[in-house]
């Protein structure tokens, strides 16, 4: 008898086992076209890059001429970049933080008010980051402010400030209850659980958010085409234009000569590679920092 049941499933099992098939093998192509999408932009990128990429290109500025196909190098729009990126970052982190913390910490979790902030904050991730732009040329016209790296700054903290604050909310949202229980039958109150007990078991997932961040920030153009301004010097303050690599990039393709074409393709390889580096450590410090983890 139980051979008989075993040689002749019954339909249901076997919708079930097509159902299954079919799922894998649509699994197994998104991750095929993912991987190979990947790979295709990398090796086009690079593969027209290679005339141009050379290591005086990454060590000195725009020389003159520069734009004609003479000589010179992108470092000014890669110190640009970094200077941009970081202090973006650094100002939505500090905004991003508290907020959170606020909002898990001293409003129940299914309130109307944390349901408002963060339906605000999804609102706010998926606008344009032109519209950020848009938006930062405007305070910068009202304020009669010019193009520089405080504003490009505070335009990025600005398209930064949603991302890191719902992947912060949701990695903290995943502590257990239980966790934070323990620690207040233990006399702790609010302010303490949060920064001694749960800060310390989601710093993984904090980490892994400023990165993301880190490198949303670091491939933005339209956000910084009206704000920071473009120089072909190395910025040395706040209130100066700053190159970025995004925007030098979109000017060296609009060149009609083919060696600043290529110095392009040059500039989109170098700016792959830093947010594919980027990337690598995000996952190697996410493995790293969880070992620690009691959940």
């Amino acid at each position: 008898m139980k051979d008989k049941i075993t040689s002749n499933p019954g339909p249901g099992l076997q919708r079930r086992k097509r159902v299954e098939f079919v799922f894998r093998a649509l699994m197994l192509t998104s991750s095929l076209v993912v991987s190979l999408s990947l790979i295709l932009i990398l090796v086009s990128i690079i593969w027209k890059s290679l005339p141009a990429l050379k290591l005086s290109m990454i060590t000195r500025t725009p020389g003159s001429g520069y734009y004609l196909g003479k000589e010179g190098g992108i470092l000014n729009a890669i110190i640009g970049s970094l200077q941009l990126t970081l202090g973006a970052t650094l100002i939505a982190l500090l905004i991003a933080l508290p907020a959170v913390i606020y909002l898990n910490t001293y409003l129940r979790s299914k309130s109307f008010l944390a349901e408002a902030i963060r339906f605000a904050l999804d609102v706010l991730w998926g606008i344009p980051s032109i519209v950020y732009g848009a938006f930062g040329f405007l305070v910068m016209l009202f304020f009669h402010l010019r193009a520089s790296l405080l504003a490009g700054m505070i335009t990025v903290a600005l398209v930064e400030l949603p991302i890191l604050s719902r992947v912060m909310d949701e990695t903290i949202r995943l502590v257990p209850a239980e966790l934070k229980e323990t620690a207040f039958s233990l006399g702790a109150n609010r302010w303490q659980t949060t920064t001694r007990v749960v800060l310390r078991q989601v710093f993984p997932g904090l980490v892994t958010a400023v990165l993301i961040a880190l490198g949303r920030g670091l491939g933005d153009a339209a956000s910084v085409l009206f704000t920071a301004g473009y120089t072909d010097r190395l910025t040395t303050s706040l209130l100066q234009p700053v190159a970025t690599l995004p925007l030098a990039i979109f000017f060296q393709l609009n060149s009609p000569f083919p060696e600043v074409q290529q110095r392009a393709y040059a500039s989109a390889a170098v700016l792959t590679l830093l947010i594919l580096l980027i990337s690598l450590i995000t996952r190697s410090l996410s493995r790293k920092l969880s070992r620690h983890k009691i959940y």
